[in-house]
């Protein structure tokens, strides 16, 4: 797997924010973006996701080879922590034994029959930050992931990612404290901030980057 981004251009509520960003990204690679509150963090990945057009270049293709684990953890409450995992395996085509082994690395076990509702912050955003070890997409962006996480459970996360990477997997990860994978490559959003005044090419969103 490589990914060519070329030039690329993201607005926020119709203001650019990031304008002629160019990296490769490849199996076994991992980016940390750095950068403060307002540079275009969040609304990089959510157009890396797809889950919003560039206003100008080339994402390279990544939105369908890329899960996204943003501020939303997307879990259903009145579902029990398997279950939970176990409908994102089935919508997300996931190989067998991938719930289970979701469990194990983030630590649920003791959680597995317990409705999301009930979980701690830190135990809800555990089973979302889960959900990437049921989707077969080999490129994770990640969006400030140890928010509501305490030590131990930055440790596991960090181990998880190690794996994802050693196995041939990627990742792109936003994020104010931690140090990131040992050899990820750090991009600074501030020396991509668009222009004062630059009009963006037709993207309208609303995201908080």
């Amino acid at each position: 797997m490589e990914i060519r981004v070329r030039d690329l251009g993201c607005a926020r509520g119709g203001r650019a924010v990031i304008a002629h960003l160019s990296f490769d990204l490849a199996s076994g690679e991992a980016i940390i973006l750095r950068g403060p509150n307002g540079s275009g963090k969040t609304t990089l990945l959510r157009t890396l996701a797809g889950l919003q057009p560039p206003t100008a270049g080339d994402a390279g293709g990544m939105a369908a080879q890329a899960v996204y684990a943003g501020h939303a953890d997307g879990v259903k409450s009145a579902l029990s922590v398997a279950e939970n995992l176990g409908f994102w395996a089935e919508v997300l085509g996931a190989r067998a034994g991938a719930v289970e082994g979701a469990i194990g690395a983030f630590g649920l076990q003791g959680l597995r029959e317990r409705p999301a509702g009930w979980l701690s912050a830190g135990q809800r955003r555990r089973l979302g930050l889960a959900r990437l070890l049921v989707d077969p997409r080999p490129v994770w962006l990640l969006d400030e992931p140890t928010v509501s996480l305490d030590a131990a459970a930055v440790g596991t996360l960090e181990g998880v990612i190690a794996r994802h990477l050693a196995a041939g997997g990627a990742a792109i990860i936003a994020t104010h404290v931690a140090a990131g994978p040992a050899g990820a490559r750090v991009i600074d959003l501030g020396a991509h901030a668009a222009r004062p005044g630059q009009a963006p090419r037709g993207a309208f969103d609303e995201a908080v980057g």
